[in-house]
């Protein structure tokens, strides 16, 4: 089996992809400074698993990476501040831990892994290229990976994480090329499923509906976004990471459904069994992308890969694991 390090291991991705990791029973070294994620009773039970070992430290700090060891087999870099809360609010935090702790990684990996063979895979974001559509008015749609990465409005702190992410890609495509490695990028779209978090946007539909908040807002009722299920997004990170196929290249990750936001919430509805009496229909916050949707035909045909989990069966899913795990007060 291999020798895995998950970087940001204990957030949102990095559980779910060290819990399906583990079942393989590959050995997993996660790495984490909570600084958003928590040691809550899921991640405790990934904890006792005996092929799961986790390291505290901040990686902003490149000492930090000499407690990590060596002899990595893949290298999955997930650090990052996500949440658009935050972006506003800590801007150059996003920027700076985003970027420092890309440039350590790299550094690390090609000095200090001590694996020929070993590879490293980039999680980047749709918020990479997202604001060509905000500043030209146009984006093909689907959204193939060879768009031109936009960053719209530098003095929009919501753009800061599109711009870690966009120097992270850069990074990794040239020290790579640099330094003759292998490493893969993949641009997440949408993903969601359970211990998400409470601040993105369908945690807090849940909340609000357990709340009945009346009337019911709703921000960019219009918008559009393509979500996927944590479950296909794993396994399709774990695909791209394992196979040569996708050595050197970029990848979207998620599905080929076009969903509007008013249309995702009227299904939370359903779901949930309550419907307010009144909507209140408001703006998206500056910035905000107006449509998404990924084209996903490039890792179906290098890989085989595609989405099967249909929206209205991953709501149902996550919906139970959040009336499960309301959020402490």
């Amino acid at each position: 089996m291999s020798r895995v390090l998950i970087t940001g291991g204990t957030g949102f991705i990095g559980y779910h992809l060290a819990n399906r990791l583990s079942n393989q029973n590959h050995e997993i070294v996660l790495a984490d400074n909570f600084f958003r994620s928590e040691k809550d009773a899921d991640l405790i039970a990934l904890l006792e698993k005996p092929n799961v070992k986790l390291v505290e430290g901040d990686l902003t700090i490149k000492e930090s990476w000499d407690k990590l060891g060596d002899g990595y087999d893949y290298v999955y870099h997930l650090v990052g501040i996500n949440g658009t809360e935050l972006f506003y609010k800590i801007p150059h935090e996003v920027l700076r831990i985003g970027i420092e702790t890309t440039l350590h990684v790299l550094d690390w990996f090609r000095t200090k892994n001590n694996k020929p063979e070993a590879k490293i895979l980039y999680t980047s974001s749709n918020e990479a290229y997202a604001g060509a559509l905000e500043a030209f008015g146009k984006l093909p749609l689907p959204t193939p990976e060879n768009v031109p990465l936009v960053i719209s409005d530098p003095y929009n702190a919501r753009w800061s994480y599109a711009g870690q992410k966009l120097v992270g890609e850069l990074l990794f495509i040239h020290y790579s090329k640099a330094y003759n490695f292998r490493m893969s990028i993949v641009r997440p779209h949408n993903f969601y499923g359970p211990r998400e978090g409470y601040q993105h946007v369908i945690p807090e539909i849940i909340e609000r509906v357990q709340k009945k908040v009346e009337p019911f807002p709703i921000f960019g009722a219009d918008d559009t976004r393509s979500f996927c299920y944590i479950d296909d997004a794993i396994e399709a990170i774990q695909a791209v990471m394992e196979s040569s196929k996708t050595d050197g290249g970029t990848y979207h990750i998620g599905t080929h459904r076009e969903t509007v936001i008013k249309d995702l919430i009227e299904t939370m509805f359903k779901i949930l069994n309550w419907h307010p009496k009144e909507l209140d229909i408001k703006n998206s916050p500056a910035g905000s992308v107006k449509r998404r949707l990924p084209d996903v035909s490039k890792i179906k045909r290098d890989i085989g890969w595609e989405a099967k989990v249909e929206l209205e069966e991953g709501l149902q899913k996550m919906t139970e694991w959040y009336l499960a795990h309301p959020r402490k007060v």
